[in-house]
């Protein structure tokens, strides 16, 4: 099995806990656990966790002159993403920011474009936006979203977390392709918990710990190892080997899984909206990761 194929599994596998994570989480979060809380206990609880693989297996130095990328990595990667990402689901709706987030892979598109010099091709661009068509129809069957003034603070916060995810794949990059995963994820989950500390620490120290149940230890412990440790992991592996832009269009297969289980334990049934949508997001797909990347100063060519 090539690299590249290992790679694709990796992001499916990633996405699918993404896609099991929403139902998840809402188990613990907000009756339980403040948003920030579980923002805090899931960076100290993936940080520990790289940390201990990375001392017993890989055990890599960093050149100094990396450490001020890797702190942007925390940065955007870790703690605007899911504050910004938290911040806005507070005050817009699910569906507005389940909408705003399929804004990722073409923000990333652009990120690669003027930071890494990736080529725009009119192939990977008409896969994009196919996948786009697929991820918008599914969101919106029969929901009823509306964009305006009164989500208008909620949905800027969502599209910022989006951004910042983006440049977040595109930065880390050059560091994937020079270091271990673990060492990169590690040294980036340290800064991330160094900036989420301040925002998280008063909503964390509120959280009534002999409340919480076996099945709502059992939802942190999935989000802390699957959601968080496990799936960073299996993104910024694949990474190694796939463009940011391909690793990025992954997003679009997250609300097709979510209806996926929710399809396996009888909570949804399937309807023409869906298949629909599901062919429109895996024709993307194979659009857009069967085509080459070219690092070069080129715009839609092809």
């Amino acid at each position: 099995m090539s690299r590249e194929i290992k790679a694709h599994m990796a992001l499916f596998a990633a996405n699918l806990i993404y896609g099991a994570s929403y139902t998840v989480a809402k188990e613990a979060m907000p009756a339980f656990i403040l948003p920030f809380a579980f923002i805090l206990i899931r960076v100290i609880g993936a940080s520990l966790l790289f940390w201990l693989i990375w001392s017993t297996v890989v055990r890599e130095k960093v050149d100094k002159a990396d450490f001020f990328r890797l702190a942007a990595c925390g940065l955007f990667g870790v703690a605007i993403n899911q504050m910004f990402f938290f911040k806005g689901l507070s005050i817009t709706t699910p569906i507005n920011a389940a909408i705003i987030m399929t804004s990722n892979p073409v923000v990333v598109m652009l990120f690669s474009l003027w930071i890494l010099k990736e080529s725009i091709t009119l192939r990977k661009l008409f896969g994009l936006l196919v996948g786009l068509s697929g991820a918008a129809l599914l969101i919106t069957a029969g929901s009823g979203f509306n964009f305006s003034s009164d989500s208008f603070e909620g949905d800027f916060y969502v599209f910022l977390n989006a951004s910042s995810y983006a440049l977040y794949i595109v930065i880390v990059k050059p560091l994937i392709t020079k270091y271990h995963p673990i060492t990169v994820i590690a040294w980036i989950f340290t800064f991330g918990l160094l900036y989420v500390i301040p925002f998280s620490y008063g909503q964390f120290s509120e959280v009534d710990w002999s409340a919480i149940t076996p099945m709502i230890w059992a939802a942190i412990t999935f989000v802390v190892l699957l959601t968080t440790f496990v799936a960073y992991l299996l993104n910024i592996s694949a990474l190694k080997e796939l463009s940011p832009t391909v690793v990025s269009y992954y997003i679009y297969l997250q609300p097709l899984l979510a209806a996926v289980i929710a399809l396996f334990f009888e909570k949804d049934h399937l309807t023409w909206d869906q298949a629909g949508a599901a062919v429109l997001i895996f024709l993307g797909v194979f659009l857009v990761s069967t085509q080459k990347t070219k690092s070069r100063n080129r715009v839609l060519a092809e």
